[in-house]
């Protein structure tokens, strides 16, 4: 995994003998995990077909396209929404009188209806809905509580997609966004502290070398332990 780019998506990954049989590939595993060549029916590669990254991003009982959308704009992307006003209702889970549910998609919807909700939401939403077809846990499921899943989403800038693996070209086509994002938090961890805008030219200068590197891991190492900021950072005196 030395380009950053298979963080997003990739035709491989590594597998011990129950995390295959929880993803639903087939093949000859042991408790040591491996590298393996995925297929596409196996529904996997990068971040969004890991079961922890899927399982952090939603609820303890039901999944959640608001907070796996929030997660991608945030953790990938770098562009966290606002937290949601305080006193935003709660959804309905329970059945009608004719013991049928709401649709959580409907739901959503018609909480977007609200402009202030859906300044945030017609972005999350869309994002969270490509991840539908994962449960709780991450496992590739089709129907919910019987009703087939709908993991189409469309964006307000009118971009459509269906499922993970589109959602997946849809943020490809913002590698550059990612690595900037992956960059600054990197780095800020390095140095162990928050970034400040001074730091922005140190940034711009390591995206445009891992460009130059084919976005490798090594590289960004490299040049975070090169960088100015790192090299001079200062350490606090010991305390005894």
């Amino acid at each position: 995994l030395n380009q950053f780019p298979y963080l997003i998506d990739s035709d491989f990954t590594y597998l011990n003998r129950r995390l295959a049989n929880h993803y639903g590939v087939r093949g000859e595993f042991r408790e040591q995990p491996k590298r393996i060549e995925l297929r596409k029916s196996d529904r996997r590669g990068g971040l969004l077909g890991m079961g922890a990254v899927l399982a952090v991003s939603s609820l303890a009982h039901r999944t959640s396209p608001v907070l796996r959308g929030k997660w991608i704009l945030d953790t990938m992307l770098g562009t966290p929404p606002p937290p949601p006003p305080a006193d935003v209702p709660a959804l309905n889970e329970k059945p009608n009188a004719s013991g049928e549910f709401t649709s959580l998609r409907s739901q959503l919807e018609t909480h977007r209806s609200n402009p202030q909700c859906a300044s945030c939401h017609n972005m999350m939403d869309p994002l969270g809905f490509g991840l539908e077809n994962y449960d709780v846990l991450g496992s590739y499921r089709t129907q919910d509580r019987g009703v087939p899943i709908d993991a189409s989403g469309t964006l307000p800038d009118g971009t459509q997609f269906n499922g993970a693996e589109e959602l997946k070209l849809w943020l490809l086509n913002r590698k550059d966004q990612f690595i900037r994002n992956l960059t600054r938090k990197t780095l800020g961890y390095s140095l162990g502290r928050s970034l400040t805008g001074e730091d922005n030219c140190v940034i711009d200068s390591i995206v445009e070398t891992l460009a130059k590197d084919e976005y490798r891991s090594q590289t960004l190492i490299v040049e975070i332990v090169k960088s100015a900021p790192f090299r001079y950072k200062q350490v606090a005196a010991p305390t005894n």
